[in-house]
């Protein structure tokens, strides 16, 4: 970062910094939160809506604090980096490890440099939000940092006609004096006490005529035959941007073209994940020499989730093509994620607070929501698309039965839009429960997504089927084979008694239920069966992809 020293300056100041937070505030059952910010001027805010709208708050008062900063000039050219301010803890892993000299080892890594630029980084939890002024070095190497403005280079004394970018080039590395009483100064080394001091001003009785700038050689003319230098092209990937003069340049244009593969990627209409997996196999390579050659620990750690990235993605692709089955057909969920969902349509089967089927289709969909911490949103549309004119009783029925807790009335719930869902609370799945299931947040999105799919497939709907018959076809994909039979190979199909139990109604009306299936074209119209206490079918062939691999 190059900033000039001289009589012209006053003395640098460190980069400003505002930190936005977000906090409990209360008994954790009240849900509300207190929004507090750095800036003394800024007094703490209680929020008793909860978190989402804590964070429309956060983010509110962020963006004041950007066109703030916007309609004062954006940052300073002048400043010193605040990440060196705290040591560039902002990027390195223990900042209190490593010492020497006063100054940090660790800090050695990603030397501070470049000019002064304005960043936002918002951690993943969405809980705090930091705009400093910092380095582009240090911008560059915290993860989860985006770069909201660039400083312009401070003005030189120099004569007319100078280019000022050639002193900045000439003056970056080496951090001595430029010329005509200026200093070239990084955030990583301190000015020495004469370079720092202000040059003293004459008195103003007194005034004194200045020297005139001292003239500086011309611009060496380029050699004959010599093409002209290119700028070295930039990319970003993973949150990192790739320094302009990382070598081998090799590593550098590898970097550069995944970060632009991996947008490309996720702009694609449907998935390939062959496709993913071989980026995150290229990724896991390019960032491993990217840890050797700047030694930094933090990129190695990059490169070893890469690796187990393109392994979970293979996984996946191998278990939804069926494990080499050859029929050519991707299932939504995998073989242990299915395994997963029929542990939840056993859970719900037991511990539903009231048989009737709306309310057991209402208490699927509300656990798979908030099958991980306990709370979980809906809208409005969700809960009228899964029970249509029977919403608001059975929400009604959950919450006197202290299954489910909302915030406000039913009527809330069935009114809330997709840009401000209701935050529902299922007490049994809390944290501080025993935990019914074992499976993680990316598990519980892919299930709850087949849930949806299954309960919201076109033709049921466009059939008006009620509840018992959708809890059907739920239960039908989730004990399905791969090819579509029902129940596993040797069995003779499905339990009437327990198919019944699941959908809360009786083994003789399961076969109307089916009937409807077979209207629907959810099940093959040949295969459908109910004799002898069993329930026997195949997948129709458009549903085989929500199937459930048993």
């Amino acid at each position: 970062m190059v900033v000039e020293i001289g009589a012209q300056h006053g003395e640098r100041v460190t980069g400003r910094v505002w930190v936005v937070r977000l906090d409990p505030c209360g008994p954790p059952s009240a849900g509300a939160v207190r929004l507090s910010c750095s800036r003394p001027a800024c007094a703490d805010q209680r929020i008793p809506e909860g978190t989402a709208a804590g964070r429309r708050a956060a983010v509110g008062h962020v963006n004041s604090h950007l066109a703030h900063v916007g309609a004062g000039g954006g940052p300073h050219g002048e400043a010193w980096c605040a990440c060196r301010a705290a040591d560039c803890a902002w990027h390195t892993a223990d900042p209190g490890v490593g010492r020497r000299g006063g100054v940090h080892a660790a800090a050695g890594a990603v030397r501070c440099g470049g000019p002064v630029v304005l960043t936002l980084y918002a951690d993943r939890a969405g809980r705090l939000w930091r705009i400093a002024e910092t380095c582009a070095r240090c911008a560059a190497a915290t993860p989860g940092c985006r770069v909201l403005a660039t400083a312009p280079l401070p003005a030189r004394g120099g004569p007319a006609g100078a280019d000022p970018a050639r002193e900045h080039r000439a003056a970056e590395p080496a951090g001595g004096p430029v010329g005509n009483g200026m200093a070239a100064v990084f955030s990583d080394h301190a000015p020495s006490a004469a370079a720092a001091a202000p040059a003293p001003l004459p008195p103003e009785s007194s005034p004194e005529p200045s020297p005139g700038p001292a003239a500086l050689p011309r611009a060496r003319a380029a050699s004959p035959g010599r093409a002209p230098r290119r700028a070295r092209r930039w990319g970003k990937i993973a949150q990192r941007i790739v320094p302009y003069d990382l070598e081998p340049d090799v590593l550098r244009l590898e970097l550069i073209e995944l970060g632009d593969a991996f947008r490309a990627y996720q702009k694609r209409p449907e998935p390939d994940l062959t496709l993913l997996a071989g980026l995150h196999e290229r990724k896991a390579r390019a960032f491993a020499t990217w840890a050797d050659v700047s030694g930094d620990a933090s990129l190695r750690d990059e490169a070893q989730r890469a690796e187990q990235a393109a392994q979970t993605t293979l996984e996946m692709h191998a278990n939804r093509v069926g494990l080499g089955a050859g029929d050519g057909v991707e299932r939504l969920l995998t073989r242990g994620q299915a395994e997963h969902a029929r542990a939840v349509l056993d859970h719900v089967a037991v511990h539903s607070p009231h048989p009737e089927a709306e309310v057991r289709l209402a208490v699927l969909m509300l656990t798979l929501r908030a099958a991980r911490a306990g709370t979980g949103n809906v809208t409005g549309q969700d809960l009228t698309g899964w029970l249509q004119d029977d919403a608001e009783p059975v929400l009604q029925r959950l919450a006197e039965a202290d299954w489910l807790r909302l915030p406000g009335t039913t009527s809330d719930a069935l009114a809330s839009r997709p840009e401000d869902p209701t935050a529902v609370t299922v007490p049994t799945l809390l944290p501080d429960r025993p935990r019914p299931f074992g499976f993680g947040k990316t598990t519980r999105a892919r299930i709850s997504g087949w849930a949806q799919k299954v309960v919201g497939d076109r033709k049921l709907r466009k059939k008006k089927l009620g509840a018992a018959p959708r809890l059907l076809a739920l239960y039908t994909a989730a004990h399905a084979r791969l090819e579509g039979h029902l129940g596993h190979p040797g069995d003779d199909g499905l339990s009437l008694d327990r198919a019944a139990a699941f959908c809360g109604v009786t083994p003789g009306q399961v076969a109307e239920h089916a009937e409807l299936l077979v209207g629907a074209g959810w099940l093959a119209e040949a295969e459908a069966d109910v004799a002898g206490g069993r329930l026997r079918g195949q997948l129709a062939e458009r549903v085989l992809p929500l199937g459930g691999l048993l």
